[in-house]
Order: structure tokens, then sequence, then C-alpha cells
């Protein structure tokens, strides 16, 4: 199973659970878009697009917060084979919080995603509520696990090497093969 990290604004710091999974040695490679602070739609997807082009299989693709809209503005324009996306901390782009530098991400498609997904939701997120979460995943066809107050999901989070997300991320069943656009 290969997987492509996909980190929010930012790039995902040291102690971000993102950058964690890396160092533990998972079979993980991380998207490198031109400028991590400074988001731009056509330029993610860009990014995405050759990121999941050069894997060895169909990717699980792992994205924290901005990059979960990316993966749904992205899965309706590609014809790349992914074989499932794990989305951990969707904000609304409507939100008070949402960052302005990243605008170009805002109004996501409504449609489902042509791949298995599940959204990791917190109950006290300042970036996406649980009701946004749940809008989303009736609107994207994925699942929904709310796992407790845990913030932004992020390293201010406190989560350390976050095991119980990579058990989510591997009791999903990504494991039937690709499903592709």
């Amino acid at each position: 199973m290969y997987m492509i990290n996909l980190p929010g604004i930012g790039g995902s710091g040291e102690q971000h659970w993102q950058t964690r999974w890396e160092r533990a040695g998972l079979p993980i490679t991380r998207f490198q878009p031109p400028d991590w602070d400074r988001p731009q739609l056509d330029e993610w997807m860009q990014a995405l697009e050759s990121a999941v082009a050069a894997s060895p299989e169909p990717p699980i693709l792992v994205a924290h917060s901005l990059s979960c809209l990316l993966v749904a503005h992205w899965a309706p324009r590609s014809r790349l084979p992914v074989r499932g996306a794990f989305l951990v901390a969707v904000p609304d782009p409507a939100g008070p919080a949402f960052p302005p530098e990243a605008a170009s991400f805002a109004a996501p498609p409504d449609s489902p995603l042509p791949f298995p997904a599940l959204i990791v939701a917190s109950a006290d997120d300042p970036y996406g509520s649980p009701a946004y979460a749940r809008q989303r995943a009736a609107a994207w066809g994925t699942g929904l696990v709310d796992i407790g107050a845990k913030g932004h999901i992020n390293a201010a989070s406190g989560l350390g090497d976050w095991e119980a997300g990579q058990a989510l991320l591997l009791a999903e069943h990504y494991k039937d093969g690709a499903a592709g656009a």
C-alpha cells in the first residue's frame, strides 16, 4: 500500500503526525507544491497530479486540512487511478478562520469522490465544524469518524505519532484495488 502525504497550508511541521508518519518509515511520500504558505489551487492540483502519476501503484491520499479541499477539486479532473483518500480536518472555506491566502480552494465540488474515502473530524476544530464535516461526507460519499475534541488534528493537538489515526487509515477498505475516474 503506497501513500501520498498532502499537508495543509504551511506544510505540516516537525511535530505534525504527517511528518512523524514519514519519519516512521511508512510507505508514504510528500507531495511538493510550489509554495506551502501562499497556496494556489491550480499549482497544488498540478503537484498532486504529478505525485499520483509518479506513484508506483494507485496511492492512498493522506490529506490534512486545506489538502482535503485539494483532493475534492482534483478528483473530478484527473483520470489517474487512486486507491482511496484519508481526509483529516476538512476546513470550511466559508468559516471565519479560513485563511484568506487559500481563497482559490473555496467552493469545493459537491460531487461524490470516485474512490473510497474517510473524513476524520474533531468536535472542536476551529477551521471546520462537525456539521460541515457531515455535509462534506454526504456530498462526497465518504465515511465519517468524529474523534472527539482534538482541535485541528495537528501538532497542537498533542497527538504525537497518532497511532489511532494510523489504525483508522489501515482499517479502511482500500485493499480491494484502485478505483479511478
